[in-house]
């Protein structure tokens, strides 16, 4: 364990160097403030409620990022998405992860025919588009934020799986490894005690690069009309109803489309510096 917080010490460190990894960490601690302030500044009732003598206004001192065609103010529609995008990604990530260190851990140290079944498995899965696939699971499922956060949590273990299994590969054939085993220690000792330990890095570095993957398909679900459901707003699908407006009133589909890539960009950031910094070899 002391081995385990000296290698995240170390890391740190180095992140701290790294400024583009350090301007997404801005960019995603930014979201994260607005996803805790939009609780208080901008609760769902304030969100949807409409306001026809004030549609479409440009943005302005009293709206910042201006109304949309019914008079919603829609800074605070934006600042309720990032609440769901942030959610989204996070539990999306969880999901996959949580799915992808057991199947992963398991099929690598033990190998077999489970290991076989499990990889045929993740094979089949992988041959589909990543949001392909999430889109056939939502339409089976039905439309809504929750069968979306369960379809892309679904269609993105099998990348987690092939991750750890590999690491895992590698892992079980080291010196402290084989001393376990000699020393009597059992299959789950050796797997929670000494192989998921040193995953950790690993799954941090993905998982951030998969929250912005999440991200993006969630706001991509919703822009066809599969994941949250209006008046709901969600970045997705604020740029499906702004892009009838893109020619007179582009900031409609302006602010939800930046806030899409800034976000994205941040997290990309930050995931490409903590690789670099849990594996500076990689650089």
């Amino acid at each position: 364990m002391k081995e385990f917080w000296a290698s995240m010490s170390g890391a740190w460190r180095r992140l701290r160097k790294d400024r583009a990894a350090m301007a997404g960490l801005v960019i995603v601690a930014l979201l994260v403030i607005a996803a805790l302030a939009s609780l208080f500044i901008a609760p769902y009732r304030l969100v949807i409620a409409q306001d026809l003598r004030h549609a479409l206004e440009p943005p302005s001192e009293q709206h910042w990022f201006g109304t949309d065609y019914v008079g919603r103010d829609v800074f605070l529609r934006i600042l309720y998405g990032s609440r769901i995008s942030l959610t989204v990604g996070i539990v999306v990530a969880g999901i996959g992860m949580t799915i992808g260190l057991v199947l992963g851990t398991t099929t690598g140290y033990l190998g077999g025919w489970w290991d076989a079944i499990v990889m045929r498995l993740t094979d089949i899965m992988l041959a589909f588009p990543f949001l392909l696939l999430a889109i056939a699971i939502t339409a089976v499922l039905g439309p809504s934020l929750l069968n979306t956060i369960l379809a892309l949590g679904f269609a993105s273990f099998p990348a987690y799986t092939r991750l750890v299994r590999g690491s895992v590969l590698t892992l079980r054939e080291e010196n402290y490894i084989e001393a376990a085993r000699v020393s009597g220690a059992s299959t789950a000792r050796i797997m929670f005690r000494h192989l998921i330990p040193n995953l950790i890095g690993t799954l941090i570095v993905y998982g951030t690069l998969r929250i912005s993957t999440a991200i993006l398909a969630e706001a991509g679900l919703s822009y066809l009309g599969l994941g949250a459901q209006l008046p709901t707003p969600t970045w997705g699908n604020m740029l499906s109803d702004g892009r009838n407006y893109l020619l007179f009133y582009e900031w409609l589909p302006l602010f939800p489309g930046l806030a899409i890539l800034i976000t994205v960009a941040g997290f990309n950031l930050l995931g490409d510096g903590l690789r670099d910094a849990f594996d500076p070899k990689s650089r």
